[in-house]
């Protein structure tokens, strides 16, 4: 099990460092202080063992999307303070994860495997989304003629593809300005009252 963990940290770390089309299984298993074949014993590609940093990367970058605000008096800016706080929590780990998330587009580029792995990491979030934005509609707090799914695709394409360019392709944008600018965009687009 050690042995598999060391992999996977390696793999990280190589695919972190030179992306997913220029990383080697004889890299990852140096990087891991192992011998190519004990890759072989583990994994069974270059494939599988991306696919299990990916796994390890999952929860920590699936937030919950919108959500209550916490535990505030439970008034509307606790709302807004909801949306803020899953995009900076969503933003940071997206930033922390950069270079596997410049990874995991590569891989789309070229695996349906990871098209799939992608698909569905971002259902995930969308359902989630989908299900907050179904309630506030409920309660009267947000616009009741969108539609909740397509609503939490739009924000999240927005979300997602505005952090790739930030920390992937290195857009310069002060963090707590884009955190502030995607709370707005999505409290507006949601029509969600401030006050």
């Amino acid at each position: 099990m050690r042995t598999r963990d060391a992999l996977v940290a390696a793999a990280r770390r190589i695919f972190e460092r030179v992306g997913y089309l220029d990383a080697r299984i004889v890299d990852i298993a140096a990087e891991a202080g192992v011998a190519t074949g004990s890759f072989y014993t583990h994994f069974t590609s270059k494939e599988d063992v991306f696919a299990a940093v990916l796994a390890r990367l999952q929860d920590e970058m699936l937030h919950a999307g919108v959500s209550d605000g916490g535990d505030g008096d439970g008034g509307r800016k606790d709302l807004w303070r909801g949306v803020e706080e899953a995009n900076r929590a969503y933003l940071e780990s997206y930033r922390r994860n950069a270079g596997l998330m410049a990874a995991m587009e590569q891989a789309a580029a070229v695996d349906p495997q990871f098209v799939r792995v992608r698909l569905e990491r971002s259902r995930v979030f969308i359902d989630r989304s989908a299900a907050s934005i179904a309630r506030l509609q409920q309660s009267g707090l947000a616009d009741p003629e969108l539609d909740p799914d397509i609503s939490a695709r739009a924000l999240s394409a927005m979300v997602s593809r505005l952090a790739y360019v930030t920390f992937v392709l290195g857009e310069s944008v002060p963090f707590d300005t884009l955190v502030e600018t995607v709370t707005r965009l999505w409290t507006n687009a949601l029509r969600m009252p401030r006050d």
